[in-house]
């Protein structure tokens, strides 16, 4: 039988470089002993964190938050709204630690600018927050590791009172949310934010540091004001914070162990009493726990005096506008605009465009005082006893 050479190959052998022939396979020798273990490689880290535990169940939470699923990013590409609004826009007023001063405009003599936006190509690309708005370090070295530090907890100036005023949570954490969840200002012709102190010093007169429209006011974010006790038209004194303000974070609540559809990365507390429950809290609360219902009992009735004082100043028409959708005064004044509110009363043109009544400093602040509890969101569970004495002394103030 004739035999072929199938291969040929180069062999080092002490040095020297042999030709051979390659011929029938050997049985195969012992098994070596087992070399030492190298480094993890990128895609075993990975492993640590996307997991069905840890990402992929936040990520089935975080289908289930108004940060994914609402409209936050939707007002991202306005340079003044980017800051919250969107994902690029808060990471850049945290790296750049962006002021939320007023100054003189140097292009227009008399006018002001707000320094708390961004500039116009992060504005021009709105993106929605997402796990890299608040975890700044993820995808660094790719471990659990990852998670932390958090994108900020330093103290957060607020902006409604153009950094004259701070909120800072004991629990840092909190500082993170209270960066958004803070009022916006209310601002003059100038563009300058008003002097809120005057609503206070100077109750009976007639309002005119801006000019009132459907839109007037403190704009949602009202949560870190009332939760960390800071930012309210304080009239009259005895303001205390609960023990929240001290002793949580606001994750404590909104992070806690998932119920259904709320806690951990879902941020809603829609039910969700885990959180209340924890040593050194609660031991029994529930939706029906009288310290919980009289609480909220409590606020919602000195809300909706607050809102029926308030709408009193109509002599017939409610100042307050009532959302239909829920029948309740959400804060805007019910004033005709065209693009927002065409079938507002006041200065409406097809119902004869009646003036909106003069309304005090005092009235205007209680306007105010009235759209940062409703907007809390939280009928005094965020700090009661704030919550209580403002609304108290702002019915009181005129």
């Amino acid at each position: 039988m004739k035999r072929s050479v199938k291969l040929f190959s180069l062999l080092i052998v002490t040095g020297m470089v042999m030709v051979s022939c390659e011929g029938p396979m050997g049985p195969q020798g012992p098994q070596g002993s087992q070399g030492t273990k190298g480094e993890p490689g990128a895609t075993v880290a990975c492993t640590e964190c996307h997991n069905q535990d840890v990402v992929e169940s936040k990520a089935r939470e975080y289908e289930h938050a108004l940060h994914f699923s609402g409209v936050a990013f939707e007002e991202g590409s306005r340079a003044a709204c980017a800051p919250c609004h969107s994902d690029q826009g808060f990471r850049f007023v945290v790296e750049n630690n962006t002021p939320v001063t007023f100054v003189p405009d140097p292009a227009n003599a008399g006018k002001y600018l707000n320094n708390y936006s961004v500039d116009a190509p992060t504005a021009s690309l709105p993106g929605p927050i997402s796990c890299f708005t608040c975890h700044s370090s993820l995808h660094t070295t790719y471990n659990g590791e990852d998670f932390s530090p958090l994108t900020t907890v330093a103290e957060v100036p607020m902006t409604m009172w153009g950094g004259t005023k701070t909120v800072n949570f004991a629990k840092s954490k909190g500082n993170l949310c209270a960066k958004c969840h803070q009022p916006r200002p209310v601002t003059a012709s100038s563009g300058n934010v008003i002097d809120y102190a005057l609503l206070v010093s100077d109750p009976n007169t007639k309002y005119t540091l801006s000019s009132i429209s459907y839109r007037t006011g403190i704009h949602y974010g009202a949560q870190a004001a009332i939760a960390g006790g800071v930012g309210g038209i304080q009239f009259g004194s005895g303001y205390a914070n609960s023990a929240h303000t001290a002793n949580l974070s606001c994750g404590s609540c909104h992070m806690a162990e998932p119920r259904t559809l709320s806690g951990g990365h879902s941020f809603s507390v829609a039910g969700l009493f885990t959180g209340c429950n924890i040593g050194g809290c609660h031991t029994n609360m529930s939706a029906t726990s009288p310290t919980f219902t009289n609480a909220v009992d409590d606020i919602t009735g000195l809300l909706s005096d607050l809102a029926t004082k308030i709408n009193a100043i109509g002599n017939g028409h409610d100042i307050l506008q009532k959302d239909p959708t829920d029948d309740q005064y959400h804060g805007y004044l019910d004033i005709y605009d065209a693009g927002s509110n065409p079938t507002g009363y006041w200065k409406n043109p097809d119902l004869g465009n009646v003036s909106f009544p003069p309304v005090t400093n005092a009235q205007f602040g209680a306007i105010i005082n009235y759209q940062l509890v409703f907007r809390d969101g939280s009928t005094g569970v965020h700090n009661y006893q704030y919550t209580k004495k403002l609304l108290e002394n702002t019915l009181a103030a005129w």
